[in-house]
């Protein structure tokens, strides 16, 4: 970061001042009113028109199934805030995900913002929305060029409250306003829950109105706010159709930038931290895609396919190992993939590679042959477990049978394939995640809900109990599914699965 806030009114040698605002000690910003007068003039004043984003036709039926599930209270949904990286540097922006899902919004929209949402009086079965930001400050403020956090000349052009309420399609004001819409009504006709852990700010300022209007506190309060955290996740469960069209688009910005990594995977090999060079490959393409990675890129070579969350990508990468990446593009809208190839870095299985690839492709093809709606969730991991526990027997590597390993009492399996088969997947990597039990793990599947199929086997290199040639080897292949009316839809199938296809591929991309 090369760029500085410059304030040249004076040189403060004010040892005594606080330490909190040290860092204005190297400002040099100018404070005459002649500069403030000549850097306020001579800009162009036109406000384009704003474009309503797609997601504001689909965010209503969100919200009123939101205010259903939660009645006669109103709702906070904090964006964020942004969070100290180093000192003065902060990490990237990412909107919490149930706002973004409510509002409409997606990238780095917009830290300190709050999206309230309350039942109308006419209809309290009918939400009523409205944003709160900091909206576009006039060239004639001192915001414009000196704030470092909201000005133009810092940050970019930030949207007028009329362009934010053209897009998102909702009443938007400004963020001094909050918390005066925040009291009105609480108590008599309205209860008031907050997202909790997402803006401390806000979260107490929900809790002093609360308090100050004869609302519940405590674990009273701790209770509303989980079931707020809970509806959130399990109102996510089944996508709409604009989610879906997000889930194709983020999945196909994934499978090409896993053939950018095939096509330059030459260049890792021989690098002392050839992992890297493939995430970086990966982080490009990312990037030019979407908005990013939508988890940290798992690039683990040899051995380190057996770490399940490998993101350190520090290994070499050589020419008989496999490689396996686990990656995704999260898209402008912050939907995310979620895929895993396995790759021979030669181009070409061993047989020992292929046979173990082989026995997890079986078993993902067992939890695809059984999914449709109907099924319940945990059922997919049973019909893939059944397959590796059966391969595991064949290579006398269970102390058991199959059958008694995949008993309560045995799961011996499991130390070779320690996670579970599937995961719901949408904004969230791991999505829906505060959704009960019954509505997640026990649930049915119902169309329209998206999800991963991911087994795999890990033979650690100092692992003991296992052939020596099958040390050192981990396979995961992970695919993203659709749930449709008869069945399911393979969204990543066009990243060949199949051991003929996938050395193919590799072979027409490095032509």
């Amino acid at each position: 970061m090369s760029t500085e806030s410059t304030d040249t009114s004076t040189d403060r040698t004010d040892d005594t001042k606080d330490l909190a605002s040290r860092g204005d000690t190297r400002s040099q910003r100018p404070t005459n009113e002649a500069f403030r007068e000549f850097i306020s003039s001579g800009w162009d004043e036109t406000v384009p028109d704003a474009e309503r984003r797609d997601a504001a036709d689909f965010t209503p039926a969100r919200r009123d199934a939101l205010v259903r599930r939660l009645p006669a209270t109103r709702l906070v949904l904090p964006a964020g805030v942004l969070k100290v990286r180093s000192n003065d540097t902060d990490y990237p922006f990412r909107p919490e995900t149930a706002f973004a899902y409510f509002a409409g919004l997606g990238t780095d929209e917009e830290p300190d913002s709050v999206l309230v949402v309350e039942p109308s009086a006419e209809d309290p079965e009918r939400a009523v929305a409205t944003y709160f930001f900091r909206p576009r400050a006039g060239f004639d403020t001192s915001e414009f060029y000196a704030d470092s956090r909201y000005g133009e000349m810092w940050v970019g052009r930030r949207p007028t409250v009329a362009e934010a309420s053209q897009r998102l399609g909702i009443e938007v004001r400004h963020i001094e306003e909050l918390r005066d819409h925040l009291a009105k009504d609480v108590g008599a006709q309205l209860s008031l829950s907050v997202m909790p852990s997402v803006d401390a700010s806000v979260e107490a300022m929900v809790q002093e109105i609360r308090t100050q209007n004869g609302l519940p506190d405590g674990a009273d309060a701790t209770a509303e706010f989980d079931r707020l955290r809970e509806a959130a996740s399990e109102l996510r469960l089944v996508k709409d159709e604009y989610e879906v069209r997000q889930m194709r688009a983020a999945v196909d910005a994934t499978i090409r930038g896993f053939e950018d990594v095939i096509t330059r995977l030459p260049e890792a090999v021989g690098h002392e931290r050839g992992e890297r060079v493939i995430e970086g490959v990966f982080a490009a393409a990312a990037r030019a895609e979407g908005n990013g990675v939508g988890y940290d890129t798992i690039a683990a070579a040899g051995d380190h396919a057996c770490t399940l969350h490998w993101t350190r990508n520090t290994g070499a990468v050589r020419e008989d190992e496999l490689v396996l990446i686990d990656a995704g593009v999260e898209i402008d809208s912050l939907y995310t993939a979620d895929v895993t190839r396995t790759l021979p870095v030669s181009g070409t299985f061993s047989p020992i590679q292929r046979k173990v690839y082989e026995a997890v492709l079986e078993a993902a093809d067992a939890a695809f042959a059984v999914a449709r709606p109907g099924l319940h969730f945990r059922d997919l991991h049973t019909a893939a477990m059944t397959v590796l526990a059966a391969r595991l027997e064949e290579w006398d590597l269970l102390p058991g049978t199959a059958a008694e390993s995949l008993s309560a009492d045995g799961q011996w399996h499991r130390r070779w394939m320690p996670h579970g088969t599937s995961h719901h997947l949408g904004m969230d990597v791991h999505d829906c995640a505060q959704a009960r039990r019954e509505m997640y793990l026990d649930a049915e599947l119902e169309p329209g809900m998206v999800f991963t199929i991911e087994p795999g086997l890990y033979f650690k290199e100092n692992d003991l109990l296992v052939p020596e040639e099958l040390r050192g080897i981990g396979v995961r292949i992970e695919d993203d599914v659709l749930v449709t009316a008869d069945g399911v839809e393979n969204l990543s199938a066009a990243a060949p699965r199949r051991v003929e296809d996938v050395e193919r591929w590799i072979a027409e991309l490095r032509q």
